[in-house]
């Protein structure tokens, strides 16, 4: 109980700061020997509430993005539903197949995540006026469905995406990524907890350190060395990788 409530509150901190948290809750889950899928399901429940904490942390920075959290915010619900429908009828086997699949491309996104950066220039001039371009507003459709069935990654992938297609600086851009994900995330955990077996005490701890970790990330967890933080999440989805495959 101590470690899944630690791992919350680091997957709280990094949901903020970076957007790969489940690569930790998640493997801790299956170590302790809880099914994919209710892991999965649980984690996206508890991950819930640091995703809005670390929200209302940015909150300076999504002043004037109200239009931008509007028209992105229905492409995540949309995407978010079906992500957790799509988890809900597709078979265990199938994501068992799955899931090793999407945590090593959350392990590569993470690693190329500093070329992302270099690609896509990120001014620091708002333009709040600035429409959303229907391909990003796809895009995070997309990704809505890959965070509401499974997510690792996820903040990874729309802040890749968002920096690429509207022109902001990183820390705004931030903001609204940590809304968006909160969003599938919230929409997800309302399905699951509606139709899928929830372990409500791994949500409990999850949520609890979840809450403190979205606070720190959105403090002193912006401090903390990009490299350092970015190799321990990529060596944290790399033994849930293999956890996973010899697990199944």
């Amino acid at each position: 109980m101590v470690a899944v409530f630690l791992t919350g509150i680091a997957a709280g901190t990094i949901n903020t700061v970076v957007g790969s948290g489940t690569l930790i809750t998640f493997p801790t889950l299956l170590a302790f020997g809880v099914p994919p899928v209710t892991a999965n399901v649980s984690n996206t429940i508890g991950l819930v509430p640091g995703t809005f904490t670390g929200a209302v942390g940015y909150r300076r920075e999504l002043a004037g993005q109200r239009r931008r959290m509007l028209s992105l915010g229905v492409a995540g619900f949309l995407g978010g539903l079906a992500g957790a429908l799509l988890l809900l009828g597709l078979p265990d086997a199938a994501f068992r197949t799955i899931v090793p699949v999407l945590i090593g491309i959350g392990c590569l996104l993470v690693l190329l995540q500093p070329v992302v950066d270099r690609v896509a220039p990120r001014p620091h001039t708002r333009d709040t006026t600035q429409r959303v371009p229907v391909w990003v507003w796809v895009l995070v459709l997309m990704v809505g469905v890959y965070g509401g069935y499974f997510g690792a990654a996820q903040g990874v992938l729309l802040i890749g995406i968002l920096g690429l297609g509207i022109h902001d600086s990183l820390q705004r851009l931030n903001g609204l990524k940590n809304v968006l994900a909160g969003l599938v995330n919230a929409v997800a955990a309302v399905v699951f907890i509606a139709v899928a077996e929830v372990d409500w005490v791994v949500v409990a701890l999850i949520a609890g350190g979840s809450v403190i970790g979205g606070l720190l990330g959105a403090t002193v967890g912006r401090r903390l060395p990009q490299l350092a933080l970015r190799l321990f999440i990529v060596a944290v989805g790399a033994t849930a990788l293999v956890t996973f495959l010899v697990t199944s």
